[in-house]
């Protein structure tokens, strides 16, 4: 499905600031929804590429608490790992490492989320897939890898090249013993489809927990993951968390 959906600007400029304003919200949401790890900003990262230097995004300075970030205090990064747009001296380098080689290697991708929230990292200990267990499960059929090498804290490139390899085409990646990661056309898809894998973890868990959930079957999850796996599925996911944050946390534009 293209992405004809997504909203046009008259200037760079207006789509820039579109841009980083989405994802300041989405730092805000992870914060909210408990995505970050020890809540200093230190674990996790979200990236969007600049509209008008594609090979640069735009990411949190490191040490931030999500739940400060604004539109101006995000910081934009070169293929070096260089800032060069923002106010700050340093940025997360796992997050360099993993987002920089999966823009590299995706164009497609404008976005990309990861996070070691309480579900997602749970269920990445057990280095399986997620099952069709539910309609919202479906989403990801077919649409997710299990990278099943951790070898600590991702600071080489190297790593970060064979985590987008795995990727591959696929919008999300369950990181063993590690985390989530997903990835959209844009920030709203990216963190729509991290959000709904997450709870989608959280479903598997408790079901599994409970007794012997059975599977929907391969047929019908296939058909249901055209429909609920969408770009514009995920990126819906994402506007009434979007209205909701702008709502109540209004400075984050800024």
């Amino acid at each position: 499905m293209s992405d004809d959906f997504l909203p046009e600007f008259e200037t760079v400029d207006e789509e820039r600031q579109h841009r980083k304003q989405r994802l300041a919200a989405a730092y805000r949401i992870f914060a909210k929804l408990g995505f970050e790890d020890g809540g200093v900003g230190a674990a996790g990262h979200i990236t969007v590429r600049d509209p008008e230097h594609p090979e640069t995004f735009w990411v949190n300075p490191y040490g931030v608490p999500f739940g400060h970030l604004t539109a101006s205090s995000l910081v934009r990064v070169d293929a070096s790992g260089e800032i060069v747009e923002g106010e700050a001296f340093l940025v997360n380098g796992a997050a360099f490492a993993i987002h920089s080689q999966i823009h590299a290697a995706r164009p497609d991708v404008v976005a990309a989320a990861h996070s070691h929230s309480p579900y997602g990292k749970a269920f990445s200990t057990l280095g399986r897939p997620l099952r069709p267990l539910t309609q919202d499960a479906c989403a990801f059929y077919g649409d997710h890898v299990v990278y099943d090498t951790f070898s600590g804290v991702v600071l080489e490139l190297d790593e970060g090249k064979r985590i987008a390899a795995e990727l591959a085409e696929c919008k999300a990646a369950i990181l063993k013993n590690h985390g989530l990661l997903t990835v959209g056309g844009s920030v709203d898809a990216a963190v729509g489809a991290y959000v709904s894998l997450d709870r989608a973890c959280q479903t598997q868990l408790l079901a599994e927990a409970a007794g012997e959930p059975d599977d929907i079957p391969d047929e019908v999850a296939r058909t249901t993951a055209e429909l609920v796996g969408s770009s514009l599925a995920m990126w819906f996911t994402f506007q009434p968390m979007y209205d909701e944050i702008v709502r109540e946390q209004p400075d984050l534009l800024d």
